[in-house]
This record gives C-alpha cells, structure tokens and sequence, in this order.
C-alpha cells in the first residue's frame, strides 16, 4: 500500500507541476505575444510615416495613435532614455534607461522585462521595440500591462490543479487500503492456514475469496494440503502394514522357535516342518527389507544400473519357468510367448527381472484358480513392449491413479507393503522407459512396459 500510494502521489506530483508550468507559460506568453505585436505594428506605422520627423515633436500624435487600439500603458521614450510621453501621465523627462527591456530597444533590440514597479506597487510586463528612422535608432515605444489578474487567473487554475489532485490522491489511498485489504486478507488466511499445517493439522484449508491469482493460490495450497493429508494417511498405513508384515513371521519364527526346545529331540518330521516355515518367514522378512532398501535408494538416486546386453526373450522365458511351478500349484494358466526376433537391448538383467516377478506374484496373487496370466513381448522401431496380462480381481478405478504411488495398497487388507509397483516404476523410469496399467474391477489388469531399443 505504501509503495503503490508513493508511486501514485509522485505522479500527481509530476503533473501537477507540468500542468501548472503549461498554465503559466501559455498566459504569460500569450500577453506577451500580444503586446510585441502590438509594439511591432507600432514601430512600422513610426517607420513608414515619422520616420523624416523627429520624435520629439511627433511624441504626442504618436502616443494618440499607439494607445487607441490597446489597453496597455504606452511610453514613448528618446534613444538616450528620456520619457517624452506616457499614456498613463507619467512626469516627462523621467530616465526609463535604468530598465534593462528599455536598453534592449535603445541599442536596436526588442527588448522585455517583467517585474515590480515601485511606482505601481504592482507586477508588469513591458515590451520595448526600437523606431527605425534611416538605418538609426531614434527612440523606443514601450507597452507596459499590469500581470495582477493574470496571476490572479493563474492561481485560481493551478487551486484547481490542486484540489483535483488531492482528491484523486484521496480516492486512490482509499481505493488502495481496500484493494491491499483484500490482498492480505487472503494472504493472512494462507498464512494461518500454513501455520495449522506447520503444527500438524492438515485439515486446514484456505478460503477462496476471489477468481484471481490469490485465489489460483489458495486452490493450489488446498490441493497440496489435501495430497500431504493423503500422503500422511498413507504413510501411517504404509506403517501398519509394514509392522503387520514384520509381526507375523517374527511370530512364526518366534512360535516353532520355542515348539522346537520343548519337543523331545526325535521329533525329525517336525523338526524339519519347523525350520522349513521358519526358512519361508525369513524369506518374507528378506523381501520386505529389500523392497524399503530399494525404495531407499530410489529416493536418494542411490541406484546405479549395471547396463548389459540382454536378450528379452531369454529372460521372459527364464521367468515363466521359475514361476511355473506356483501357477500350477494355483491352478493358473501361465503363458510366456517371446520370440526369438526381440532385439538385444542394453538394460540391467537384476533390476528387469525384479520388475517382472513383482509384476508375475502380483498376477498370482489376485487371479484366482482357471485364472490365465499372459506374458508377451514385441518391438517397434523406437522400442520393445512387455505386457503382463491376467484375468484377476482387477483394479478399481479410483485407485488406478494411485497404485503407482508409495506405500499406496488399493485393498488395505491385502498382504504386502504398497511398494512393488511404485519399485517396479521407477526401475523402468531409470531405463528411460515407461510403465503404464490398464484394469477394470473384475476384468482384470493389463500391465505394459516400454524400454527403448536404443
């Protein structure tokens, strides 16, 4: 408000004292133009008919002439500065060469001046022009009017001048109070509500007052407050499940850990079922512990690709068979169709193969018996298409944005930890490819990874 109220007072400032400097030029030279015109008119009619007379003797017919046709005081004064006539009654023989305009026409030059004449108590204006008389200055004519109401209009404009600026400063100080309050307004509501969210409240929302760019503002920040609130949510469900994930096999392990103390040493058949589950848990545990690894270095930029060439239909195949076995255990058609012709690309085999099984234990997970799971592979110009494809649950459609996310998990209740698929994207971001889902709710989910051949 204040800058904005300066900017404003220094330009009416500025035209104020342009306006007021236009006013007094446009009066004080138009009074001058006139009396130099008239002083020249004079000063031809002079030259034309006085000029074989002397002005002395002429002095009075010419003042009678000079002073006819105007309203200014006329002098008639020698050219060694001696008064010979004066309209106004001035005493004859008084010395004008004291006046700097009178020694201008004396010398040959028109000559001006604007003061205060003692005798007048008053401020004039006099124009003096020379007379000509064979190639000789032989004396002056000198108009002389009074500048009082000139002033008095002059002054009378630039209170006007005035006044008008003072009341568009008044209106734009109040304007500008009201714009700057409804400027900080909005602002103190974006601050208040920040400071909520700075102390945890993540509820808080800015209100929207208007469709500007405040107002563009406060929808960002409640957009944001509503994806932290979101991202808040998840994470203490990213907690409770990971805690879940961890309990269960800890108790697992912890369980047939005490069975197999008390149980007397012969008991081989059970010995050899409880270190098999207490393997299997381990296993659980390692795989969890690897995926927030993963997830760590992925937020850090910690992972660095070990770029091979790689053969996609090889380690397509690969992986149908080292899943084969759970398929039909589950009762799932697994098919894997990759030919031969796929191009050689250069990519990391570990990281494309963890992208895959997640993908593949996913399928299996929620396709269930006489299910279909299909692996296939083709290539462009540009790129190679993986696609997995299966029969499943599918995925709701107001979690298909999501899943990619982290921690996200469409069905709370399901096992695992919410971080494979968001895993599985940022490995095929790294190999400067894309990975894109395409399900329905009960029509199951298509899965396609684009790795560029190049």
């Amino acid at each position: 408000m204040g800058s904005y109220f300066a900017v404003i007072l220094i330009t009416v400032c500025i035209l104020e004292i342009f306006l007021i400097a236009s006013v007094n030029y446009y009066y004080y030279h138009n009074v001058e133009r006139i009396l130099v015109n008239q002083a020249e008119i004079s000063a031809s009619f002079f030259h034309q008919y006085f000029a074989e007379e002397e002005l002395e003797k002429q002095s009075e017919r010419l003042l009678n002439g000079f002073s006819q046709n105007t309203a200014a005081q006329v002098q008639i004064i020698s050219s060694s500065g001696q008064l010979l006539q004066d309209s106004a009654g001035a005493q004859d023989g008084k010395n004008m060469i004291d006046y700097p305009d009178v020694q201008e026409a004396c010398s040959g030059t028109v000559g001006i001046w604007k003061g205060r004449e003692p005798s007048a108590h008053d401020t004039v204006l006099a124009v003096s022009y020379p007379l000509q008389a064979k190639d000789m200055t032989v004396g002056a004519v000198r108009f002389v009017t009074s500048l009082t109401d000139t002033m008095a209009t002059i002054r009378y404009i630039s209170a006007i001048f005035i006044s008008v600026g003072l009341i568009v400063v008044a209106i734009v100080a109040v304007l500008g109070i009201f714009l700057s309050r409804t400027i900080t307004g909005s602002i103190t509501e974006l601050k208040l509500a920040a400071e909520q969210m700075a102390e945890g409240d993540f509820t808080a929302r800015a209100k929207k007052r208007y469709q500007d760019e405040l107002g563009t503002l406060a929808d960002t920040f409640n957009t944001m407050a509503a994806k932290i609130r979101r991202n808040e949510q998840l994470k203490n469900d990213f907690i409770s499940s990971v805690s879940h994930e961890i309990r269960t096999p800890l108790t697992s392990i912890k369980g047939w850990v005490v069975t197999l103390k008390t149980e007397p040493k012969d008991g081989t058949a059970m010995l050899a079922d409880g270190l098999e589950i207490i393997e299997s848990e381990t296993d659980r545990l390692t795989v969890l512990v690897d995926e927030l690894l993963d997830l760590s270095k992925l937020d850090n930029g910690r992972i660095v690709l070990s770029r091979t060439p790689l053969h996609l239909a090889d380690l397509l195949r690969h992986i149908g068979k080292q899943l084969a076995p759970r398929a039909a255990r589950q009762s799932i058609s697994l098919e894997v169709q990759a030919d031969d012709t796929l191009p050689v690309i250069h990519a990391d085999e570990n990281r494309l193969k963890q992208v895959l099984i997640n993908l593949l234990d996913n399928a299996l997970k929620f396709t269930g018996p006489n299910g279909i799971i299909k692996v296939r592979a083709h290539s462009s110009q540009e790129q190679v298409v993986i696609t997995v494809e299966d029969t499943g649950a599918g995925i709701a459609e107001e979690d298909i944005e999501h899943v990619l996310q982290k921690f996200y998990k469409g069905n709370t209740s399901a096992a695992g930890s919410g971080l494979g698929l968001s895993i599985c994207y940022e490995i095929v971001k790294l190999h400067q490819g894309q990975l894109k889902i395409d399900s329905q709710a009960g029509q199951g989910t298509k899965v396609y990874i684009y790795l560029p051949r190049n």
